[in-house]
């Protein structure tokens, strides 16, 4: 199975962006925003129009410690942003799921897209993921700051951040960070208010619903598309524990 990556070469990234603009200007609205605040797509389908009307830029919290990442818009995404939510309702969602609708697009019809336009150009490892491992990935690159990702993303320790962004780990940061007292700290968020337990649970009652409801006949499209979406993403989660 081929895992969601960073797409780290420029002409690719570009190729990608020009292939989502092909299908509808928005996946590429959506997309741009993703790679320039490391926001997740979720949140990114919450935007309505007036986060952008007039903006220059877009600024955002992000992660459960609501981190604070600016996206500064170039001459060139500012007029396209311009044009596209030219007189639309300032209340209204940025991206919706097709013209005449007011309820945003949909995660599935967003993933369907990032994973058709990545076929199309030679790219199997796109998914929902694909914009904040871009977007991590960039920064890495340009400042060299795993632990400032390491709090945006609230992993445990650096080594999953450079696993996140598939770059190899700097092993002096990965050794001096990965300390028993992280490892403690762990165990005590995890058994306080016996929290650990009631996270696991939850994930198992979703996952044992789905299954029970995996052959029902009542099952629209939508369905095995989230189910799909869902499911590429545990993958990843699974090989990431099983290798570290």
């Amino acid at each position: 199975m081929n895992w969601v990556a960073p797409i780290k070469d420029e002409k690719t990234l570009e190729e990608f962006k020009a292939a989502l603009k092909e299908v509808d200007v928005k996946y590429y609205i959506m997309f741009e925003i993703g790679v320039g605040t490391g926001m997740q797509l979720v949140e990114i389908l919450k935007l309505k129009n007036k986060d952008l009307i007039g903006k220059t830029e877009l600024t955002v919290e992000i992660g459960t410690r609501k981190l604070t990442t600016n996206f500064k818009f170039t001459d060139e995404f500012k007029e396209i942003v311009d044009n596209f939510v030219a007189n639309k309702d300032p209340e209204g969602y940025l991206l919706i799921g097709y013209p005449g609708s007011d309820t945003p697009l949909s995660r599935e019809q967003a993933y369907r897209v990032f994973k058709q336009v990545g076929r199309q150009i030679g790219l199997g490892s796109i998914g929902a993921q694909t914009m904040r491992k871009t977007f991590a990935w960039r920064y890495y690159k340009q400042t060299g700051d795993i632990y400032y990702l390491q709090e945006l993303f609230n992993h445990a320790s650096p080594s999953i951040t450079y696993r996140f962004i598939g770059e190899k780990p700097n092993v002096q940061v990965v050794l001096r960070k990965m300390t028993p007292e992280e490892n403690e700290r762990s165990r005590y968020m995890l058994y306080l208010d016996d929290n650990g337990k009631k996270r696991l649970n939850k994930a198992i009652d979703l996952l044992t619903d789905i299954r029970d409801r995996f052959d029902s006949p009542a099952n629209n499209d939508a369905f095995y598309g989230r189910v799909d979406c869902l499911l590429e993403e545990l993958d990843e989660l699974i090989d990431s524990y099983e290798n570290q």
